[in-house]
């Protein structure tokens, strides 16, 4: 459906459509039951996962705390994409409205974006955990924890603002089929019928800082986590050392790998196709594992787990 305007000879767009994953029909209802598991273990896990925290004495700590927040971002980015997603697997006609999307849009990015900051928190609280444990407690107050947090969503905020302003102002006609499975920006600007130059700065501002900073962050922390390390004497020591950072380690490869292959390329050189594939572990894949990534990884959430299953069980 489009609107006439009154003082051009074009219509505006005021929805759009969808393609999704696939256009194929044969594969839409497996395809509906796969991201429909994933989605159900997604939620049971990251809300498990905050639940376990809250209620566990012994993992009131400042990275459970901050683990209890990338629970809490991970269960709302995939809020924000997989239920539009499911329902378009199943339905006629994959629609929706301009303000739905822009609202989608909106909260994807603050939510992607503060994923990243987080990710960059937990390494530094790591960092200083094996660098400067006697510290620890001082350098990772509660105070201090609930300012990095705070940090975190602001950033999120400002992004989220910031492209969704240059968004509003450009102009959509003609052409209303998204190819993707939601409103993501590179294939929104596809359809502008106006200039996409300020846009496409925002975005590789944004993308640089919010991709590269945590990222060095990251980079940094581990760097001085390995010297660390390796000055340990025992086996044991190394071996404890390691596994606190592994599981982090493996949450930020695939988050930080899979948005940097979608962002960080020329619009030249990047495929809409290929981008939906690394899309769908950044929005859909990584929210699902990572609660099980620390549970299995994290001796302290195995040890409260296995409590609550002990008094379950009793």
């Amino acid at each position: 459906m489009k609107v006439q305007m009154a003082t051009a000879n074009y219509s505006v767009v005021n929805e759009f459509i969808l393609i999704g994953l696939t256009d194929q029909p044969e594969l839409q209802l497996p395809l509906f039951l796969l991201f429909l598991g994933i989605y159900m273990f997604t939620v049971v896990g990251n809300l498990g996962m905050i639940i376990l925290i809250r209620f566990s004495s012994h993992l009131h700590t400042p990275m459970s705390f901050f683990l209890c927040s990338l629970s809490f971002i991970d269960f709302c980015q995939s809020t924000v994409i997989t239920p539009k997603m499911l329902v378009n697997f199943v339905s006629k006609k994959n629609v929706i409205s301009y303000p739905e999307c822009m609202i989608q849009f909106y909260f994807f990015v603050i939510f992607v974006i503060s994923e990243c900051q987080m990710l960059a928190v937990m390494a530094y609280d790591r960092y200083i955990a094996i660098c400067h444990p006697l510290l620890y407690s001082l350098k990772m107050s509660y105070q201090v924890c609930s300012w990095f947090v705070s940090g975190v969503y602001a950033f999120g905020l400002t992004g989220a603002t910031a492209h969704t302003g240059c968004l509003l102002r450009i102009v959509f006609c003609k052409e209303n089929i998204i190819n993707h499975y939601f409103c993501d920006l590179l294939p929104l600007l596809k359809l502008s019928c106006s200039s996409t130059h300020v846009n496409e700065v925002v975005l590789l501002s944004f993308s640089t800082f919010n991709i590269l900073f945590p990222t060095l962050t990251i980079i940094s922390s581990y760097y001085f986590i390995i010297v660390s390390i390796l000055k340990i004497q025992s086996t044991e020591g190394r071996s404890k050392a390691f596994s606190t950072c592994s599981s982090h380690v493996i949450a930020v490869g695939v988050f930080v790998g899979s948005g940097a292959f979608m962002y960080l390329q020329p619009s030249s050189v990047s495929s809409i196709d290929q981008g939906k594939v690394s899309s769908v572990f950044y929005t859909i894949i990584v929210p699902m594992l990572n609660p099980l990534i620390y549970s299995l990884r994290n001796k302290d959430v195995k040890i409260a787990l296995n409590k609550v299953i002990e008094r379950a069980f009793q």
